[in-house]
């Protein structure tokens, strides 16, 4: 899918001719935004700028901070999304049980495309979903989100320092987080926990930014923003880093 749609980024451009195929194929499962393919219809719900799309998320984490939540009625809307998806932001979140992006930041079914991943790094099939959400859905947003007392950011720093064994695939997961948990360990840190956290999201925003050739793209054309976040999961609250 990526090589095809390296020379442009738009849902119009990727349903063209050399990638109707691949593109349908991916699509039955996610289902694709119908109004993306004819000029002539109208802008697609989520053809919104990335600053717009960051504004709309926080002021959603607002909300739920201050228990002032809007979306109540899951059922609301389902026939339509049963035809087509437009989420206007995509998120990269820690599989922990106790953060759930659609609540924290109160937005109903279809709004948000989250990947999830214990520590929330970016891998060959994050970063393909990702792709799939900028170039074939439209995302203007993504955000890398970490948060705190986060264990597999814990496992990590106990690896590195102790050099504890872990068993099973998890030496897998703490190899991917090491690169920016040893970076915020270098800085000997007064709370490494906090520390490392924050690190492992920049640093994991900036391998996003940087991933040819669709992410890096759209963000290099101003069509994509992306930003790290942590979620306090005492408070609710997220605070960009």
């Amino acid at each position: 899918m990526c090589n095809d749609h390296s020379t442009g980024l738009t849902r119009r451009g990727l349903l063209g001719a050399g990638a109707l195929a691949a593109s349908a194929a991916l699509a039955g499962g996610f289902v694709r935004p119908a109004v993306a393919q004819s000029s002539e219809m109208k802008a697609a719900p989520n053809d919104i700028a990335p600053d717009e799309a960051m504004r709309r998320l926080m002021d959603g984490n607002a909300r739920y901070v201050e228990n002032l939540t809007q979306n109540r009625d899951m059922a609301a809307g389902r026939e339509a999304r049963a035809a087509a998806q437009y989420p206007f932001a995509g998120i990269l979140s820690c599989a922990d049980s106790r953060v759930a992006p659609e609540l924290a930041f109160d937005q109903g079914p279809g709004e948000l495309f989250v990947v999830r991943v214990a520590g929330n790094f970016v891998d060959t099939n994050g970063l393909a979903s990702m792709e799939f959400g900028v170039a074939v859905l439209g995302i203007p947003f993504l955000m890398v989100l970490g948060h705190s007392s986060c264990g597999a950011i814990s496992a990590t720093i106990d690896v590195i320092e102790n050099g504890t064994e872990l068993p099973g695939h998890l030496p897998s997961l703490t190899d991917a987080l090491k690169p920016g948990v040893e970076k915020a360990l270098a800085t000997k840190p007064a709370d490494p926990l906090v520390a490392a956290t924050e690190e492992n999201v920049r640093y994991n925003v900036e391998k996003l930014k940087t991933a040819t050739p669709i992410v890096a793209e759209a963000v290099s054309a101003g069509k994509l923003k992306i930003v790290g976040g942590v979620y306090d999961i005492a408070t609710g609250k997220v605070e960009l880093v």
